[in-house]
Formats: structure tokens, sequence, C-alpha cells
């Protein structure tokens, strides 16, 4: 299958700056919405990280005739019955700050120690092709809420996202390692694979 163009269903700079150095070996075209000159807003209401990016996916590839790659990810914190989850954009409201949303995390874990903090950030991605199929990958970053927030690299969550084995925080790691480390470094790299078997099928 010949693939020359991809677009990655963001605006958002950062994280097109790591799809494109996961993905920069696959010899593809990677464009965010903006640059392929997309506008568009697909409601997510699926009831999984994978239905949400399938959902994204799927709706702009409909619109573009593309192959299209979305993301959905999120916190889980397993002491508050997995929650913000799929509603980590959204928990306490699109406007409130992270700042504010980090300590309502940190103040509804007091008096938890250890692994009674524990969390875990997930990414599903999604590829939409116009002949309909639909490709999913899913990575995970297993880790502790910490008590405070901590670094400047991070962005969302990962001020107070503690990584026990590393002895820091997510913010904390530089953009190479966390790529290495992080949820959508691993999804992305499973999805890169998925790609890579598309570039190889016979037309």
């Amino acid at each position: 299958m010949k693939i020359e163009k991809i677009i990655f269903a963001t605006g958002n700079e950062g994280k097109m700056r790591e799809v494109r150095m996961i993905l920069s070996d696959l010899g593809v075209e990677v464009l965010s919405l903006k640059e392929a000159g997309i506008e568009a807003h697909a409601e997510e209401n699926g009831k999984t990280f994978e239905e949400n990016a399938v959902i994204k996916a799927s709706e702009i590839m409909r619109q573009c005739g593309e192959i299209v790659l979305a993301d959905d990810s999120g916190l889980e914190v397993d002491a508050l019955n997995k929650e913000p989850g799929i509603y980590s954009a959204r928990y306490m409201g699109y406007d409130t700050s992270y700042h504010v949303k980090n300590q309502n995390l940190i103040d509804r874990l007091e008096g938890k120690k250890g692994s009674e903090r524990s969390a875990r950030f997930v990414c599903a991605i999604a590829a939409a092709l116009p002949d309909g199929r639909i490709r999913t990958t899913r990575g995970t970053m297993e880790g502790e809420i910490g008590y405070e927030e901590r670094g400047e690299n991070g962005f969302g969550y990962d001020p107070i996202f503690y990584l026990p084995e590393y002895g820091c925080y997510s913010g904390e790691l530089s953009l190479e390692v966390k790529n290495e480390l992080s949820h959508r470094g691993k999804a992305l790299r499973l999805m890169k694979e998925e790609l890579r078997k598309l570039k190889e099928e016979r037309q």
C-alpha cells in the first residue's frame, strides 16, 4: 500500500513534535490538521480511549480522504475509580487550569501513600484508512500521583505524575526520555509498526 501522507488529528504543536520525531523514519509526510487546512470537530462520545480515537480519526478521514491518525489519552487514578480517565481534558471543566486540576487530585488522595497513589497515563491511537479499515494501538506509563507539582518540561498532569522507578516526575523528563517512556510514545511506536505493515502490502 502506498503511503505518502498522514494527517495527525491535533493542533497541539508539542504533540506534533513528538509524533514527527517517532514517525520520522517511516518516510511519510506527517501533517497537523492546521497544516492540512482541515477544521474538524468530532463528538468524542465513546466509552473508552480507543472508541474516542476511532471516532475522531474516522470523522476526519471522511472529510479529507487521507490516512488519519488520532489519539485519545488521559490519566487513570486507581484510588479514585480510575478518574479522570476519558474525561481527563474535561475534568473540572475545559477552562479550568491544570494547576487547579492537579491540586484537586492531590487533595483527594490525602492520607494515601506509595502504591495507594498508583496511577497511569493511557494513550490509544487509531488509524482510519480510506478503504474503511481501522487500526488501534494502546500504550501506558505506570506511576503514582505525587504530593506536589514539579518540573517544567511537561504539560497537563505531567507535573504531579511521579515515576518511582526513575525517582522523578514526568514533568522533569527531557523530551527524548519522555518519548521513550511515555504512553503516547509507546502507542505511536506500535502504530508505526502497523503503518509499516500497511506500506509493505502488495498493491
